[in-house]
């Protein structure tokens, strides 16, 4: 099932099943007598006010651009490198942390058809770990595009244990769509052709959708 366009409020679809239960226990718990049942309702309403934040999602109008390669998740650049595929091919590697506090919804880095989606079981090791782009659960989704095939490869981490992902093979996704999320800390990795030139380096913050991590040459 599509990401649904158009929403009441800015929040991801799939939070809803976290924040509604837990502002109803918050206002019934509130409302009880005892002080025992005031104080677990105001822990079940902090709660709620941190899902409403974990799970905000508002617009963001990525401006399309077939030569720019945007950033398909919010947070910071873990790694930067280069390597050599299995075809022999050279290969930019971006990896992007992303903390309790950044926005999780992923986004199409270009305008492109997902060729293949590919889940894997694994560990759940801390998204920072240098292991956990091999170790970790995971979601790869292969897109193609008129200038190469790149691979967007969501990573759950010590707390994320859901991945979530609206789009299947054959799909086409516009520059800057939303296509995932993942729950409560994790990494997302771009893996783009090295005829590509990347503008960014480690340490850098980045803004799905918005960002531009690099460009065709």
């Amino acid at each position: 099932m599509r990401y649904l366009e158009y929403r009441l409020f800015p929040i991801a679809a799939d939070g809803w099943r976290f924040i509604l239960p837990l502002l109803a226990g918050g206002i019934g718990l509130s409302l009880l007598p005892h002080w025992a049942g005031k104080t677990a309702g105001s822990a079940f309403l902090v709660l709620t006010a941190f899902c409403l934040f974990f799970f905000r999602d508002f617009d963001r109008p990525t401006t399309i651009d077939d030569n720019l390669i945007y950033s398909p998740a919010d947070g910071k650049i873990l790694e930067v490198s280069n390597r050599t595929s299995d075809s022999g091919e050279k290969e930019h590697v971006i990896r992007i942390f992303l903390s309790i506090f950044n926005v999780h919804v992923q986004r199409a880095p270009l305008v492109a058809q997902v060729q293949k989606v590919e889940y894997k079981k694994g560990s759940f090791l801390d998204a920072r770990s240098p292991k956990a782009h091999l170790e970790n659960e995971q979601n790869s989704l292969t897109l193609s595009s008129p200038y190469g095939k790149i691979k967007v490869t969501q990573i759950a981490g010590l707390i994320a244990r859901r991945i979530v992902c609206w789009v299947k093979e054959g799909d086409s996704l516009k520059q800057g769509e939303r296509f995932g999320l993942i729950r409560f800390g994790s990494q997302v990795d771009l893996i783009i052709p090295g005829s590509a030139q990347v503008l960014l380096q480690k340490g850098d913050s980045v803004r799905g959708g918005e960002t531009v991590v690099a460009k065709w040459k």
